[in-house]
């Protein structure tokens, strides 16, 4: 009886170590927790009483550079809401965009650094050539799609929001009061990636 030919794609290692799969959401779900504990409260950023047309270019830049380094959990979290609106209103980009996400995590980001070579196409590709391709990938969808288009207004849209609402709120005196923190979570985010990745990034 011929042996059974091997199949093209392997099973990822998410499967045969779903453990790992869930250490690694695990650690992601913490960290997004922390970056959203630094977050100012709601009705202080909605406060209409702290809005007012500013009196120059240079009093809206100084208002929106306090406010950006106050509000910087809030904004961004408004930034991610409108990428989440612009997607859900495009079901189609989603899915692409959820299936390169998924590319990612199966073929590469998941992957231990001792697991067996990709093979697909009668072939075996290295870490390298499977990140290279991820790349290749991600740009045609990125860039040669209506993909990039939508990300691009989306992330556009959110950043107009940020600024005029920095530019019209008048900053109070409390704000940088954190930087040492910033810095440690930033290094503590850099760990992150590194570790779940393998030293791969």
């Amino acid at each position: 009886m011929a042996a059974a030919s091997p199949p093209l794609l392997p099973i990822s290692s998410a499967d045969a170590n779903p453990a790992a799969t869930r250490a690694f959401l695990g650690r992601l779900l913490d960290s997004i927790k922390r970056a959203l504990s630094g977050a100012r409260p709601w009705p202080e950023l909605i406060d209409r009483s702290a809005l007012s047309r500013p009196e120059s270019l240079s009093d809206a830049t100084a208002r929106l550079r306090k406010n950006l380094a106050y509000f910087r959990v809030n904004y961004a979290a408004i930034v991610a809401l409108s990428l989440a609106a612009t997607l859900l209103a495009h079901p189609f980009s989603l899915a692409a965009l959820l299936a390169l996400l998924a590319a990612w995590c199966f073929l590469y980001l998941l992957r231990p650094a001792d697991a067996p070579p990709l093979a697909a196409f009668g072939r075996t590709f290295s870490d390298r050539e499977t990140l290279g391709g991820l790349i290749v990938a991600s740009a045609f969808v990125v860039f040669l799609t209506s993909v990039g288009s939508l990300i691009f207004s989306a992330l556009a849209l959110g950043a107009a929001l940020v600024c005029a609402h920095g530019a019209f709120r008048v900053p109070e005196d409390l704000f940088l009061d954190e930087p040492a923190s910033d810095a440690g979570a930033s290094l503590n985010l850099l760990s992150f990636i590194t570790t779940a990745t393998g030293g791969r990034v």
